[in-house]
């Protein structure tokens, strides 16, 4: 602006001579202020447009700046919103971390209880493998034992098997001698039969039958094959057509047949226990002088006593094979089942026990009168106990 500054300096001070002969060089300095007063209208031009551009970039300022104010206000709240998330958070942390550490205390407390816990289970597991020790050693001891009683059985029934024939020959003679009947030493007839009586003239033939094995499943083909062979004796008129065949007791349940119908004559299968009834109902012939001289009704009364006889004979031994059967398991029971502390108390008992059944002697005769007496003291009891009696003890009581 010198320029324009002198030329309005000069103008201001310009005289009238001066505007005379001095007017060149005012031109020249007006042309050299024109320029510049153009230099400096490009140059304002330029500011203004400088002026425009920046109040354009200060308009863009302004909007990049509330944009950004909106996005502090924005990062503000979820730097609140965080903040409550994090103080939410820190207050869960806490509590898992006071849950953590009473977990941890009873995470302490159970493995000092586990410790316990094992250490009892340990002991107990030892105290139950001493007691199933000694259980298996209680169980062999008595199997063993019952294996034992099954041998002294099995021997004491192979025993009596080996002597069933001479026990047999024993018991009938003894028999013979008590009730006044003929013991055979020697047949007069073909053959030669373990034992023989003669009652009216008869020979009656008892032939004493046992297992040769320890194996029984054969008995009872063996029984039936000797059915057969005693019909050697039946070919002899005097001797009687009923076969006596003596077996041993413990046998019995192995045989499904007691009576064999031969045609000319009957097998009985009976055992040593039923010898005395047998006979003393075939003694009962005796007191008629001849057997054909017996009415049709007096032959009915003897078929049918001997029938009934022989009925509750074998009646008798099933039921007593039965009953051992029973009696034998509940005593396996008792070993087996019975706690052993109670087990050791009732052996004790069963030693202080001690039956004493009524002896028999060899030249007294078992009296029925007596043995009905009994009855009667017994049948008096059961009606006081209000006890049924049975109408059969009373019918024996009014034929006896």
């Amino acid at each position: 602006m010198e320029k324009l500054g002198l030329f309005f300096t000069k103008i201001k001070e310009l005289t009238f001579w001066q505007r005379i002969f001095s007017w060149r060089t005012i031109k020249s300095l007006s042309y050299d202020a024109f320029e510049e007063y153009k230099s400096l209208t490009n140059d304002l031009d330029r500011q203004n447009k400088i002026g425009d551009d920046f109040k354009n970039s200060l308009t863009l300022l302004q909007a990049e700046n509330e944009s950004l104010i909106n996005q502090k206000n924005e990062v503000e709240k979820q730097i609140l919103k965080k903040e409550g998330q994090i103080e939410n958070l820190t207050g869960r942390v806490e509590n898992l971390n006071s849950q953590v550490s009473e977990l941890e205390k009873k995470l302490s407390r159970f493995e000092s209880t586990e410790d316990e816990r094992t250490k009892d289970y340990e002991k107990k597991i030892a105290q139950l493998d001493q007691v199933k020790s000694d259980l298996e050693s209680r169980r062999k001891q008595l199997d063993d034992d019952r294996l034992q009683e099954q041998r002294e059985l099995f021997d004491q029934m192979k025993k009596q098997w080996a002597n069933h024939e001479d026990e047999v020959t024993q018991s009938i003679k003894q028999i013979c001698q008590s009730q006044v009947i003929e013991y055979v030493d020697k047949v007069p007839f073909k053959g030669n039969p373990d034992n023989t009586i003669r009652i009216c003239d008869e020979f009656i033939v008892f032939d004493a039958k046992s297992p040769a094995n320890d194996d029984l499943t054969n008995f009872p083909k063996y029984v039936k094959a000797q059915t057969e062979s005693v019909s050697k004796y039946t070919n002899y008129e005097s001797v009687r057509n009923e076969i006596f065949l003596v077996v041993p007791s413990n046998t019995v349940d192995t045989i499904d047949k007691f009576t064999y119908n031969m045609g000319d004559y009957t097998a009985y299968v009976i055992t040593k226990d039923s010898l005395e009834p047998v006979i003393l109902s075939l003694k009962k012939i005796e007191e008629y002088e001849f057997a054909e001289q017996l009415s049709p009704e007096e032959r009915d009364n003897i078929c049918r006593i001997l029938g009934k006889l022989l009925h509750t004979t074998k009646r008798k031994i099933q039921i007593d094979q039965f009953m051992n059967g029973q009696f034998l398991e509940l005593l396996m029971k008792c070993s087996n089942d019975l706690p052993e502390d109670i087990l050791l108390s009732v052996s004790e008992f069963e030693k202080a026990e001690k039956l004493n059944p009524p002896t028999e002697r060899r030249t007294k005769e078992i009296s029925t009168r007596e043995i009905l007496h009994k009855q009667d003291s017994l049948n008096a009891e059961a009606a006081v106990r209000g006890i049924p009696i049975t109408k059969e003890i009373e019918t024996i009581k009014e034929t006896a």
